[in-house]
């Protein structure tokens, strides 16, 4: 029998290359994705497609608006950052408060729900270290507390938050997704898309993402606009 995991999917890049990593070590697929109020709502799309052509056992939408507290450029007024230095150590206006907190927690409610063990999140720290909630430590720390608050915890069924892309490159997570076979054309990642859902190009996710394909030799199924000379 397959052992059932927790998956967050988003429809991005990451979490798409997370997806099929779970599945290849055998585990039956829960996704769940998070209607937040994002700006970048497209996402939403390209998770259902993801869930649909990885044919996972089951996948949840669930609505949470976190419009209702604001304080980042996806779920506030403030402008997405285009172009902005990568290499800058501040925590960036596209960080949205808790939010891995937020999805993690209900991602351990499904989990103890539907039986599974594991949770499987695609935060990265090595690319996009801005992020605080995409740290090593804080996964530890969150993989602590939900075997202290959970009957499951406390009955003795350990769970594991797994991050397999925590210390790779995106131009290594392109690669590692390559072998399995992960359609990358089905994904998005842009925070602040065109009409149509078109990737803007220039925003930090745009970058990234060129940035590793570049890096990792292959070209990108998505489109984007001109890079300005």
């Amino acid at each position: 029998m397959t052992r059932p995991a927790v998956v967050l999917v988003s429809g991005g890049l990451d979490s798409t290359t997370v997806l099929a990593l779970a599945q290849a070590e055998g585990y039956a697929v829960h996704a769940l994705t998070f209607d937040y109020g994002q700006r970048h709502h497209c996402e939403l799309a390209a998770a259902e497609r993801v869930a649909r052509a990885m044919r996972v056992v089951e996948h949840r939408r669930l609505k949470i608006d976190l419009r209702a507290f604001g304080g980042s450029a996806l779920t506030g007024d403030l402008p997405v950052p285009h172009d902005r230095d990568l290499s800058a150590t501040e925590i960036p206006a596209t960080y949205v408060p808790a939010r891995n907190t937020i999805f993690l927690s209900f991602a351990l409610a499904y989990a103890e729900v539907c039986g599974a063990a594991d949770i499987f999140i695609g935060v990265n720290a090595l690319d996009y270290s801005g992020y605080p909630d995409c740290r090593p430590e804080y996964i530890a720390a969150f993989q602590r507390l939900a075997n202290l608050a959970t009957r499951a915890g406390v009955e003795g069924r350990k769970l594991t938050v797994h991050t397999p892309l925590i210390a790779l490159t995106k131009a290594q997570i392109i690669k590692l997704g390559m072998r399995h076979k992960v359609d990358y054309a089905l994904t998005h990642s842009c925070y602040d898309p065109l009409p149509q859902c078109l990737p803007c190009g220039s925003c930090d996710a745009c970058r990234l993402r060129r940035k590793g394909f570049a890096q990792a030799g292959v070209s990108d199924p998505l489109p984007y606009p001109p890079l300005e000379p």
